[in-house]
């Protein structure tokens, strides 16, 4: 297969072209290969981090959390309006994109759909 009909995002080739655009059903992204620019955006969408009132989040940031989490191996989880500072973005394939420490139960990684930034 060729590889501009690769996904640009997670290099996968099962792909299939839907008008003028190409979809992967993998990671859900969707490409012009006619579009030139393509690879730069894409680059700088995977490191854009977005809260859930779609403010952009940056490392070393501080969040509050919006909804009561469950925490495996913990009784209680994490409360809703739960502080946490100095948030570091990560990279994951399974939408965790937030490295923290929170008081009273450690290291934890969130998912940025649930926090909103401070």
């Amino acid at each position: 297969m060729n590889d501009e009909y690769k996904c640009p995002k997670c290099s996968s080739e099962n792909t299939y072209q839907d008008g003028n655009l190409w979809v992967c059903p993998d990671c859900s992204h969707e490409w012009d290969p006619a579009d030139s620019e393509n690879g730069a955006e894409d680059v700088a969408e995977s490191n854009v981090v977005l809260d859930s009132n779609n403010n952009l989040l940056s490392d070393g940031d501080s969040v509050t959390v919006i909804k009561d989490l469950k925490v495996k191996g913990s009784i209680s989880g994490i409360k809703a309006g739960t502080k946490v500072k100095g948030i570091r973005l990560i990279e994951s394939n399974d939408g965790h994109n937030i490295s923290c420490k929170i008081d009273g139960i450690g290291a934890m990684y969130l998912k940025s759909e649930f926090v909103k930034k401070l």
